[in-house]
């Protein structure tokens, strides 16, 4: 029988609070689901945010960035003097946020794909995945068209979002979040998510996989979000995060925790949370919740960074890992 390897991740500490920013009135709390790409002398973690809500109570968000010392990632170089991304107009599927958002850098442009949000009548919201591209290095990105590059269909009717994009083999793989469906708990809808796959040979065109790619664990209703992806020591490594779907908010014991998986050919894949190695902290920031995991390598060291507490409100934080991912 194989012995069972956890992954140990070093907690380095909060790097980032967004509620510690000034003169940025569209940066008011949250930095949500991190995502770094490398520049020669820092590195950028891309992230989203909220203002603060409208008279009605209502919240957007956007997208934005904050520039790290690549030596030290508790020294801010830099954060963005304004939004990333524009939000849609009037009736467009974003109109009213762009959440989340994964980046990468294609030869000579950086693409992003982003989660954009509208408002509904029934349910609080519903999502489908834009794209857009940067011709500043990524400071700024451009719609590619005023609609969705991946959207509902009759197999995934709502919500797709948490878009996470990698590059394997020539081949962009396009890892996201698809609504399975709405339940009412105390007469509010909460939504089911699954993680699932589209693969494209542009990253415009997409052929969507049509099948869930992480078994449940903790039953049909659990939602799960965030699944990045890395290739290390000849097979493909997935981290993600999972939570109940009811009772979430007010019981730190059924929120978000990461998860982890593992596959061969980016198809078929094998859960084992006991590998993760990364829990809730005793106290502090993370100490009710760990989500939205996103992997970094630099040289030869491997980073996590993550959210805490109320799906990082008060900002994201980062984690070593000791040893390799194998």
């Amino acid at each position: 029988m194989e012995d069972v390897i956890m992954f140990k991740w070093k907690k380095l500490g909060k790097v980032f609070d967004p509620t510690k920013v000034v003169n940025r009135d569209w940066i008011n709390e949250f930095a949500q689901a991190p995502c770094v790409v490398e520049f020669d002398q820092y590195i950028r973690v891309y992230f989203s945010c909220r203002p603060k809500p409208d008279l009605k109570g209502r919240y957007v968000s956007y997208s934005s960035y904050v520039d790290l010392d690549k030596g030290n990632f508790f020294r801010i170089i830099d954060v963005a003097n304004k939004p990333i991304l524009e939000l849609g107009g009037l009736g467009a599927f974003d109109e009213f946020g762009t959440y989340p958002a994964s980046i990468i850098k294609d030869k000579e442009r950086y693409i992003a794909y982003y989660g954009g949000w509208t408002r509904c009548e029934s349910v609080p919201f519903n999502v489908a995945i834009g794209c857009a591209v940067s011709k500043d290095e990524g400071k700024t990105f451009t719609k590619i068209g005023a609609g969705p590059v991946l959207s509902y269909s009759k197999d995934e009717p709502f919500i797709l979002s948490g878009p996470k994009i990698h590059k394997f083999n020539d081949l962009f793989y396009l890892f996201y979040i698809a609504g399975r469906k709405w339940i009412l708990i105390e007469g509010k809808p909460e939504p089911v998510y699954k993680i699932r796959m589209a693969i494209s040979k542009d990253g415009i065109g997409w052929e969507k996989h049509n099948q869930d790619l992480i078994e449940d664990v903790i039953g049909e209703d659990e939602a799960q979000a965030s699944p990045d992806v890395t290739f290390s020591n000849g097979k493909y490594h997935m981290f993600f995060c999972y939570r109940e779907s009811t009772d979430f908010r007010r019981n730190k014991n059924r929120t978000y925790r990461i998860g982890y998986a593992s596959s061969l050919d980016l198809k078929k894949w094998t859960r084992d949370d006991s590998k993760v190695g990364i829990d809730i902290s005793d106290e502090g920031w993370d100490s009710e919740m760990v989500a939205y995991p996103h992997i970094y390598k630099s040289k030869d060291k491997t980073y996590m960074f993550y959210l805490g507490n109320q799906v990082g409100k008060y900002g994201f934080g980062v984690a070593e890992l000791q040893g390799e991912l194998i």
